[in-house]
C-alpha cells in the first residue's frame, strides 16, 4: 500500500490503504507507535510534516468557589498547528482544585 494521495495527522482509523496479504497498513502520524504504518509513510507524510507548537502556560485563574472546594484552570495557545501528519497538539487546558478562602467565609453560615 502507498501513503502517496492518503496523509492524516493524529489517530485515525479511517485513514489506511490495502497493503500485503489484504492487510491494512496505515498512513497516519500514530502508525509510529502502532507500527503499521505503510512502506512510504515516513518518505511520503513525514519528509513534509509540521508538527504542533504551543506557547508557554499562561497564569492559573482565581479558584472558583469562594469558599471551600472548587477549581483553577489554565491554558496555553498553538502558535504552530499540526501540518502533513506532523504530531498533533498537546493538551491545551489544565485544571487542578483549590480550596476557596476569601476573608467572607468565615462570616458565613
Amino acid at each position: 500500500g502507498s501513503c502517496r494521495h492518503r496523509c492524516c495527522p493524529g489517530r485515525n482509523n479511517v485513514c489506511w490503504v490495502p497493503g500485503t496479504r489484504r492487510a491494512r497498513c496505515y498512513c497516519d502520524s500514530y502508525c509510529q507507535r502502532t507500527g503499521d504504518c505503510c512502506q512510504d509513510y515516513h518518505a511520503t507524510c513525514r519528509r513534509a510534516a509540521v508538527g504542533c507548537a504551543v506557547g508557554p502556560w499562561g497564569p492559573w485563574s482565581g479558584c472558583s468557589s469562594p469558599c471551600g472546594v472548587g477549581s483553577r484552570a489554565r491554558s496555553r495557545q498553538v502558535t504552530v498547528p499540526p501540518r502533513r501528519g506532523g504530531e498533533p497538539c498537546p493538551d491545551l487546558k489544565q485544571r487542578r482544585g483549590c480550596l476557596g478562602e476569601h476573608p467572607t467565609c468565615r462570616t458565613a453560615k
